[in-house]
């Protein structure tokens, strides 16, 4: 969503390949240890991967609401100023990122449908 994949690809290699593996994982239906449950967006369905690097700390987020599709909603390096917390900034643009999933899984399903009928 939005400019994830830019991000994403604007990361270090190492931190690039480690989220890209993360990502593997959780298409596959598989756990892997970088992967956090985000809270403030009511259950589980909201998480993000973090990778620690010399570099300092990254995140990928991520939701898993929607049956068979990723979406990838906000990757960006972590400002240690405010601890372990993700910054109101970041929140707010996660929150916004997931309402154009809900919209964009929403359109997705209705074109199934026509394509079914």
């Amino acid at each position: 969503m939005g400019s994830s994949l830019r991000d994403l690809r604007a990361l270090p290699e190492d931190v690039k390949s480690e989220i890209g593996f993360a990502l593997y994982h959780i298409q596959a239906g598989k756990n892997h240890a970088s992967i956090k449950v985000l809270k403030g967006f009511g259950g589980a369905s909201v998480q993000e991967i973090r990778i620690n690097d010399r570099g300092g700390t990254y995140r990928a987020v991520y939701t898993i609401r929607y049956r068979e599709l990723l979406y990838v909603l906000h990757v960006f390096q972590k400002e240690s100023s405010q601890g372990a917390k993700t910054p109101k900034e970041d929140m707010n643009l996660i929150a916004e990122r997931l309402a154009r999933a809900a919209a964009d899984f929403k359109q997705r399903s209705k074109a199934d449908e026509k394509s079914t009928e």
